[in-house]
């Protein structure tokens, strides 16, 4: 059975709507970061601060069904907003801009840390222990028939 026009032109639009998103979270950050007094500072910053963190857990947790990672997304990402704003709140640090930047921090390293791992996997440094030396087991599990 072929998809239908409605279902192609559904994941064809999927990239701009993420362009989308981006853009719409960048001029929240840009408007927030900058103190730049706009109408639409405070839903873009607010879009910002929450789809930020999500994005980036959702990111990271790509071996799960999309609506686990949903979930877990959307409620790490309250976590992550909570995190910041009592750290803020505890230390008599509270400004708005502070907690974006940090947000924005924090976001970009969970989405950079599965592409660490990737990078980490791929140049084969693992398989070799921590002093340097290479132990061979890895090799003969490749060998087993």
């Amino acid at each position: 059975m072929q998809p239908t026009r409605k279902q192609t032109l559904g994941k064809e639009s999927l990239p701009l709507l993420a362009g989308a998103a981006v853009g719409v979270g960048g001029i929240g950050a840009v408007l927030a970061l900058a103190d730049i007094g706009s109408p639409i500072r405070a839903p873009f910053t607010l879009f910002f601060l929450l789809v930020a963190p999500g994005a980036a857990l959702a990111a990271a947790l790509r071996n799960l069904d999309p609506l686990s990672r949903a979930v877990i997304a959307a409620a790490g990402a309250v976590v992550v907003e909570l995190l910041v704003s009592q750290g803020m709140l505890a230390l008599h640090m509270w400004s708005v801009r502070g907690g974006v930047g940090v947000v924005t921090v924090v976001s970009a390293t969970l989405f950079l840390l599965p592409l660490a791992r990737r990078a980490y996997s791929h140049d084969g440094s693992h398989d070799s222990g921590r002093d340097g030396s290479h132990d061979g087991s890895r090799d003969a599990e490749r060998q087993a028939p």
